[in-house]
Order: structure tokens, then C-alpha cells, then sequence
């Protein structure tokens, strides 16, 4: 059974996060056209959503639908 570190996990939330808050930050500063606020607003985003994501990725680290083994490549 493979099963995703913690580190990695980290890493994918960290990496998404980043990605994700930029865009927040552009679609705010855009509407607002207030720096101050689309910074705020993407700073409260990036925190809150960088602890719910992370616990997602370790939950679904345990949910074993759609995983399957695939026999055909394994070396013998």
C-alpha cells in the first residue's frame, strides 16, 4: 500500500496555496483596486486555507476507493 508522507503533504499545500493566493490577490485588487485590501484578503485566505487543506490531503490519505493495483507492471 503506498501511502503519501506528511512532507509531502506539506509540500503540495504550500506549493497550491501560493498559486492560489495570487490569483485571490489579483481578482481582489482588481475589484477593489486597493492594495492594502487584496494583500488582507489574501493573506486571511492563504492561512485559513493551508490548515483545512492539509488536514483534506490527510484524510484522503486514508479513503482506499480508487486506488487499485496494477499487476501487469510488476517486476518479479
Amino acid at each position: 500500500m503506498i501511502e503519501e508522507t506528511k512532507k509531502r503533504s506539506i509540500a503540495k499545500t504550500i506549493s497550491f496555496r501560493v498559486i492560489a493566493t495570487i490569483i485571490t490577490f489579483i481578482f481582489v485588487l482588481l475589484f477593489t483596486e486597493d492594495f492594502q485590501i487584496a494583500f488582507s484578503v489574501g493573506l486571511i485566505d492563504a492561512s485559513t486555507k493551508m490548515i483545512i487543506y492539509y488536514y483534506h490531503e490527510r484524510w484522503w490519505d486514508h479513503v482506499r476507493w480508487g486506488y487499485f493495483e496494477n499487476k501487469k507492471n510488476i517486476k518479479k
